[in-house]
């Protein structure tokens, strides 16, 4: 059995592993990712604020050693789920059941004047460039914003004010400066509303300016303003933005997609296409885009291949269960643990920003480089 999985971050990872793990040899698996590493998406905002280096973050694909997996480092130009095919910069790979893990696509240039008057600090790239900005920032107006929903990793632009915060703090420019966070929503984290008064009351505490229910639809860098979608303004010196995300234009070009995202099973991660599962971001399954989630639909899709080699009926199905952390700054850390069921109201529980929790991401991040990649890692 040949199984093909386009894109490795938490879904595609997850995947090969628990593959690996269970079948070895047995089965021919395929891990294609343009990339040629892994990052945590909380390491961005580690290397971005002065906590490490880019290089500490950074788990090169090339150090995966798991029996029956292949790594492929090369770009998707297309996909036919009808016949399992996917041509690339490597060649043309068929499959007995193909795994699109793909995440989505971010388009900074998709919002005017955030790319020539701001920074995005959600791509490797954009979060990791982004310290040298901070580094060079001597205060002022500070505003983080959403500029298009849905967004991946929903508490990052709450987590990034925040940490501004303290950074600011650190470099004696707090007092002479102002901190901003501009959302779609009406609280931070609409899933958790226990999670979204900490937060709220974090940012009183603070002086950090709530912004609620605005979306940034472009700047003016000329002005240094930011532009609202309902037609008001907001001066700034230092924008921090949530590019546009869109399922990648490779999925886009498939058969796969509805509404502009891959629509699956929320049960089975099943496409309508047999023998073909899509996980994460680049779906609409329902849940948050947060790579949590994604690595939760992984188990469920592996348990299903598992039981096709076996020959046995697959009895897994996917709980839309998914645990996040939330950064509240000073080296505290707060945890949801939160389910989102077809047709239900998300529920869940939140646990306060501790330094205990802060021990517990550290191990969330170790405990995954440890299975996914075989070696030890310390988040710092």
């Amino acid at each position: 059995m040949r199984v093909l999985v386009l894109g490795a971050g938490f879904g595609g990872l997850e995947l090969t592993t628990r593959l690996s793990d269970e079948l070895g040899e047995d089965v021919d698996v395929v891990l294609i990712d343009r990339a040629d590493r892994f990052v945590f998406g909380f390491s961005k905002l580690d290397v971005m604020f002065g906590r490490t280096v880019a290089d500490a973050v950074s788990h090169p694909y090339r150090d995966i050693v798991k029996p029956g997996v292949h790594f492929v480092q090369s770009t998707v130009r297309s996909i036919d789920p009808a016949a399992r095919r996917v041509e690339t910069d490597a060649g043309v790979f068929d499959a007995d059941l193909m795994v699109v893990a793909l995440g989505a696509d971010l388009d900074p240039a998709a919002t005017p004047g955030l790319i020539e008057g701001g920074h995005e600090f959600y791509t490797v790239a954009g979060a990791f460039a982004t310290r040298d900005v901070l580094d060079s920032f001597d205060g002022g107006r500070v505003v983080v914003g959403v500029t298009s929903t849905p967004f991946k990793c929903p508490p990052a632009p709450s987590e990034t004010a925040l940490l501004v915060h303290d950074y600011l703090n650190r470099r004696g420019l707090r007092e002479g400066s102002e901190v901003s966070l501009v959302m779609p929503f009406g609280v931070p984290i609409p899933p958790s509303p226990d999670a979204s008064q900490s937060l709220l009351a974090a940012f009183v505490e603070r002086d950090i300016s709530w912004i609620p229910e605005r979306l940034v639809r472009a700047l003016d860098p000329a002005q240094k303003s930011v532009l609202f979608a309902d037609g008001g303004e907001l001066p700034y010196d230092l924008f921090l933005g949530v590019p546009v995300h869109r399922a990648p234009a490779v999925v886009l070009e498939s058969a796969l997609c509805v509404d502009g995202w891959i629509s699956v099973s929320p049960l089975t991660l099943e496409t309508s296409f047999p023998g073909v599962y899509a996980v994460g971001d680049v779906t609409s399954v329902g849940t948050p885009k947060a790579g949590v989630f994604a690595e939760g639909q992984a188990a469920v899709v592996a348990d299903h291949i598992i039981a096709q080699h076996h020959g046995d009926d697959a009895t897994k199905t996917y709980d839309g269960r998914g645990i996040c952390y939330i950064e509240f700054g000073h080296d505290e850390v707060g945890r949801v643990d939160v389910t989102f069921r077809s047709g239900e109201r998300p529920s869940g529980q939140f646990e306060g920003p501790s330094s205990l929790y802060a021990a517990d991401k550290s191990e969330f991040g170790s405990g995954r480089i440890r299975r996914w990649f075989g070696r030890d890692w310390a988040t710092r």
